[in-house]
């Protein structure tokens, strides 16, 4: 009986490895789409994020001129509109900003700055007023105030206290979960008034352990998705946290693809860093699919199924239009419109999406 039950996990946690033809999948990629102020630049862009009126926000690592090169601050948030023009700076010179990780937003309009430096997560209404904060920056007060030590077991996590967190989802409820990624290994959950409720997740390999977990989004049956980067997979949990599944993305790159920063991986370095989950977005609608973006190399944007198989392939490593280094973020408005927040590359894409037509190339 026991060796039954142990086969039935196995089977039931096993990452799905096949993957037959894909297909790449033709795009466009609008040039010049949001429009800064004269002289005003992003720094590397590690968030977006629309709202339901199309308006773009963008969570970017400018505004470090002040500060030194080590620990400046580096987190802006702008938010531009639907046809791409500059709107307004939302917090400007905001206490929690530190170190811009992720922007999200949730279905009343309201949004959401993670901050990987001061370990919190602002939530702003449509206003730009802030209305709710999680965790606590450290103070230089404190005589304890240093740069997270990742060892290894890491220190206990506590609850409503983050170290690194990465990204925020809620579900149908409003709900909030939180991953609380660089050193915790974990996610948090909140009820939709912001009181804890409880966490799951611990430094490793098994299901329902994490090494990064960097991205979170939710479907319409609740389904909590978690892209486990170092981990190189996607694990799917319900509302209380139990493990339902896991799947992971084996789509070969190119091999003349060349990597933007540093030498290009190859052999056990590039099988730990294909597929990587660095971003996930979860389109709305009955029928919905999942955009995933690569880590920086390969850097390809792929189209799954919420059942894990992919889709199709957008893109490739590099620095031209229609070409990515660190898609950081996605936000997915449709099936067919996608923003890709790209750290290496310093900019936002807008991509709007094809059809596959038979002609289209594969990769098997």
């Amino acid at each position: 009986m026991k060796t039954l039950l142990f086969a039935l996990f196995v089977l039931l946690a096993a990452p799905a490895f096949a993957q037959q033809s894909v297909p790449d999948i033709p795009f466009d990629s609008v040039a010049a789409f949001l429009k800064l102020p004269p002289g005003m630049n992003f720094g590397e862009v590690p968030g977006v994020a629309v709202n339901s009126k199309g308006h773009v926000f963008v969570f970017t690592r400018s505004n470090s001129a002040g500060g030194p090169a080590y620990a400046p601050t580096a987190a802006q948030l702008l938010e531009f509109g639907p046809n791409g023009e500059f709107v307004r700076e939302i917090g400007k010179g905001l206490y929690a900003w530190s170190f811009a990780h992720s922007v999200r937003i949730d279905k009343d309009d309201n949004i959401w700055a993670i901050d990987k430096g001061s370990d919190m997560i602002v939530r702003f209404n449509p206003e730009g007023q802030v209305v709710m904060v999680f965790g606590r920056r450290k103070e230089s007060a404190d005589a304890e105030t240093k740069p997270w030590e990742n060892v290894d077991p890491p220190l206990p996590a506590v609850d409503g206290l983050f170290r690194q967190p990465t990204d925020v989802a809620w579900d149908s409820a409003g709900n909030i979960y939180i991953t609380d990624g660089y050193v915790n290994s974990r996610v948090a959950k909140y009820d939709k008034n912001g009181d804890w409720v409880k966490s799951w997740g611990s430094k490793g390999t098994g299901p329902g352990q994490f090494r990064l977990p960097h991205s979170i989004g939710v479907d319409r049956n609740n389904n909590i998705y978690v892209g486990d980067r170092t981990n190189r997979r996607i694990q799917v949990f319900d509302t209380d946290g139990k493990f339902l599944r896991m799947f992971t993305i084996d789509v070969p790159p190119d091999p003349r693809t060349r990597a933007v920063n540093g030498a290009t991986p190859t052999g056990d370095r590039l099988a730990a860093v294909t597929g990587a989950p660095n971003s996930i977005c979860i389109t709305p609608g009955p029928n919905q699919v999942m955009f995933v973006g690569e880590t920086t190399f390969p850097g390809r944007v792929f189209k799954v199924s919420l059942d894990g198989k992919v889709l199709g392939v957008i893109g490739r490593s590099g620095r031209l239009l229609k070409q990515f280094s660190g898609a950081h973020a996605l936000a997915c408005p449709s099936e067919n419109e996608i923003y890709v927040a790209e750290t290496s590359n310093w900019r936002v894409q807008k991509l709007i999406l094809r059809q596959v037509t038979q002609t289209a190339s594969t990769r098997r």
